[in-house]
């Protein structure tokens, strides 16, 4: 198994990075959304993204099951972009607001299950897989207790993934920074 992490801010060009990294791989390349277009702005987003991308590359969406999404579409010979796990995450968490004070996330048996599984799932995926997320951990404390554990999930969900990659790249300003490099596969 090949994966390597890229975190970014909004507009950090982590998604750009990605491509470009999976356009270099010359591997067949499918990309597994998690985002959904509930409204017209988030529709053009996700229309804007796949215009971006070269034709010749599959889209498959997986706004919750996206370790069973995974391990249907990673296989030797190909390269899989999940992009991203922030919005997966937000998914997970979007019945949080309802449950009383000082839930945590691991009082979510879907978020529980679907974190789970993801982690078993990629160090055992063939081929190559480029996940993106957010680093959300650099701005200020949010408000709302829901914002906070949002915060402190992606923080924890960015810091196991990052585990389990050899290697995380860190985007700024379009710009890729290296956190941990170990020889992928191939390269």
């Amino acid at each position: 198994m090949t994966c390597e992490l890229i975190l970014g801010g909004a507009r950090s060009g982590k998604s750009r990075e990605a491509e470009r990294r999976a356009a270099d791989s010359c591997l067949a390349v499918t990309v597994i959304a998690t985002a959904e277009a509930l409204d017209d702005e988030m529709a053009a987003r996700i229309r804007r993204h796949q215009a971006d991308r070269p034709t010749a590359w599959r889209t498959v969406e997986a706004p919750v099951a996206l370790a069973d999404t995974l391990c249907r579409e990673a296989a030797p010979g190909r390269c899989v972009i999940i992009d991203c796990l922030t919005l997966w995450l937000s998914n997970l968490l979007a019945e949080a607001h309802t449950l009383p004070a000082g839930t945590t996330a691991d009082d979510l048996p879907l978020f529980r299950r679907e974190r789970d599984a993801l982690l078993a799932a990629l160090p055992t995926q063939p081929g190559r897989v480029i996940l993106v997320a957010n680093e959300v951990g650099l701005g200020l404390v949010p408000e709302t207790p829901l914002g906070r554990l949002f915060r402190d999930e992606a923080g924890r969900l960015n810091q196991a993934v990052a585990a389990l990659c050899p290697r995380v790249v860190f985007v700024a300003a379009g710009l890729p920074l290296v956190l941990k490099q170990a020889k992928l596969q191939g390269e």
